[in-house]
């Protein structure tokens, strides 16, 4: 496991900036774990990617709580999974999980702690917590060799 770094954003649009930033270091087969409680931004980290990889309409990315997984096309693939609802078990149940954790896109799980057990052994974390009214603090760290050199270009 490598060290970590923290990133504080003071605006939703902020947020966007930053996480469409680190897009701009993501491979096919990377793989980010977002954990934070309702309402922290996971959603607009997300979104940000999305701008980042260069997908049309990502503005209109949202939560897929419900469906748990989008799917996202431009210059790379994104799979945007939402386990907020799910308990591990009917996860591994439900989805085929796998051609989305170990495909050739960027998977995305928000909620991932829930799912801790079944992540890839490389993975970049983000925890993102409440600062004040509009301010989010992202601490990211790096759970492998390939998530490193992401957060080195943070």
């Amino acid at each position: 496991m490598n060290g970590g770094k923290t990133i504080t954003t003071h605006s939703p649009e902020e947020t966007v900036e930053m996480s469409s930033r680190l897009a701009e270091n993501l491979l096919e087969g990377d793989f980010i774990a977002l954990i934070g409680d309702l309402g922290t931004g996971k959603t607009m980290f997300v979104k940000g990617l999305a701008k980042g990889l260069r997908i049309k309409d990502y503005l209109y990315v949202n939560s897929p709580s419900f469906v748990l997984l989008k799917e996202y096309h431009g210059k790379k693939h994104l799979y945007h999974f939402d386990v907020y609802r799910l308990d591990p078990e009917s996860f591994c149940e439900t989805l085929d999980y796998e051609r989305y954790f170990y495909g050739n896109g960027i998977t995305v799980v928000e909620w991932a702690d829930k799912i801790r057990d079944v992540l890839p052994e490389d993975y970049l974390e983000v925890g993102i917590f409440f600062s004040e009214d509009t301010e989010r603090r992202f601490e990211f760290r790096a759970r492998g060799k390939r998530s490193g050199a992401v957060l080195d270009n943070i």
